[in-house]
C-alpha cells in the first residue's frame, strides 16, 4: 500500500528475510554462489580491508551514498560477489522482486608502477605471510595507499553500473558492493592483486628480484670484515 504517493514501509527486518529468500532461490539454480556475510559490527578487520574501505571513503563526490553501503552490506543484502582480474560482479537484493546486477570496473595496475614500487620495496618484505598479512613498515602502507600513486585505484581507475533505475552514478547498491569488497579482502588478501591485475607472486618475486639484484652487485665487493690472505698468514703465523 502506498500512502500520498509515497511507497509503502518496509522494515529492515522484512529486507533481510527477503534478501534470505533471495539467496536461498539462487543457490537451487547457481551452486558458485558467493554471498558477503559480516560478522560483528565491523565491516572490515585486516590491513588490506581496512586500506581498500579507506581508499573509498577518500572518494569525495561518493560520501552521500557511503552510510547507505554500509548498512546493506552489513544486513547481507550482497548477496554474491565475484572478482576477477580487473572486474567484480555482484548481486544485491534491494526493492525490486529480483536482485540487482552491479558490475565494478578496474583497470590493471600500470606496470611502470609495479616495477617503481617492487623497486621501494626492495629489503623490506620478508616473505609471502607478511606481504598478506600487511606486516610491514610503515613507509611501505604509506607508499602502498598513496593517493593516485600507490595500489589502490583512484576514482578515475574505476567505474560502476548497477541494473537498479537510479540516476546516480554511484548508487547505494554499488557502494555496497564495493564495501563487500574489502571485506573479501579479510577472506583472501591475494583476490587484491588479482583484481588489479597483478599476479600475487609476481609482486613479490620482483621485490626478491631486487634483493638478488643488490646481492650480485655487492658479491664482488670487499667488505672491511674480511682478512686479507697475507694478513690472515701473519696473524695465524702461517708461513
Amino acid at each position: 500500500m502506498r500512502y500520498w504517493g509515497y511507497p509503502e514501509y518496509v522494515s529492515v527486518a522484512q529486507k533481510i528475510a527477503k534478501a534470505k529468500r533471495q539467496l536461498e532461490n539462487l543457490k537451487k539454480t547457481n551452486p558458485n554462489i558467493c554471498p558477503v556475510i559480516i560478522e560483528g559490527n565491523t565491516i572490515t578487520k585486516s590491513w588490506w580491508g581496512k586500506a581498500w574501505t579507506k581508499n573509498l571513503e577518500s572518494y569525495a563526490d561518493y560520501s552521500n551514498r557511503i552510510g547507505r553501503g554500509r548498512s546493506y552490506v552489513r544486513n547481507g543484502f550482497v548477496i554474491d560477489l565475484q572478482i576477477e582480474a580487473g572486474q567484480v560482479d555482484a548481486l544485491v537484493c534491494g526493492s525490486s522482486s529480483y536482485p540487482y546486477k552491479i558490475r565494478v570496473t578496474i583497470q590493471e595496475l600500470q606496470k611502470e608502477k609495479l616495477i617503481s614500487l617492487a623497486k621501494l620495496c626492495n629489503n623490506q618484505i620478508n616473505g609471502l605471510e607478511e606481504l598478506v598479512e600487511g606486516r610491514f613498515p610503515k613507509n611501505l602502507e604509506e607508499l602502498f595507499t598513496e593517493k593516485n600513486q600507490g595500489l589502490f585505484p583512484s576514482n578515475r581507475e574505476i567505474k560502476f553500473d548497477c541494473s537498479c533505475p537510479d540516476s546516480a552514478y554511484m548508487c547505494k547498491h554499488v557502494c555496497a558492493v564495493l564495501y563487500a569488497i574489502g571485506a573479501r579482502f579479510d577472506a583472501d588478501p591475494t583476490l587484491f592483486f588479482k583484481l588489479r591485475g597483478v599476479e600475487f607472486n609476481v609482486f613479490l618475486a620482483k621485490t626478491v628480484e631486487e634483493k638478488m639484484n643488490n646481492m650480485l652487485k655487492n658479491a664482488g665487493k670487499i667488505s672491511n670484515r674480511i682478512i686479507a690472505d697475507e694478513e690472515a698468514a701473519k696473524l695465524f703465523d702461517i708461513p
